[in-house]
């Protein structure tokens, strides 16, 4: 999918808990929520390696998308006009989600958050 179509999902979950924000991607329509709901479990499952991190306290600090490169596979084409070939461009992206605890870093780093 496109970088613009998870940017879309990404700004719902921005600054949610992290349990309302797999809810909310869990009943989403979008496609991109699929894709978007796995990657914010796994960013839950490598928090809590950290065993001062609690779950139920686990925030979605920051997410974004990147454009990424065009999908492989030779060269598609469909019919433009006059005859001519336009390509087909199927594009990628890159989804970062970050969670955070925010206990967690005031107990670390000395009262500041």
């Amino acid at each position: 999918m496109g970088a613009y179509k998870a940017r879309l999902i990404l700004a719902l979950i921005r600054g949610r808990s992290v349990n309302a924000a797999l809810d909310e991607l869990r009943n989403d329509r979008h496609r991109a929520s699929r894709a978007i709901y796995k990657v914010l479990a796994s960013a839950v499952a490598n928090a809590l390696q950290n065993p001062s991190v609690r779950a139920n306290r686990l925030v979605v600090s920051r997410t974004f998308a990147q454009d990424g490169p065009p999908l492989p596979g030779g060269m598609r084409v469909r019919p433009g006009p006059q005859g001519r070939a336009m390509p087909i461009k199927r594009r990628t992206c890159h989804i970062h989600i970050h969670v955070a605890d925010a206990q967690a870093n005031t107990t670390q780093n000395g009262g500041d958050a």
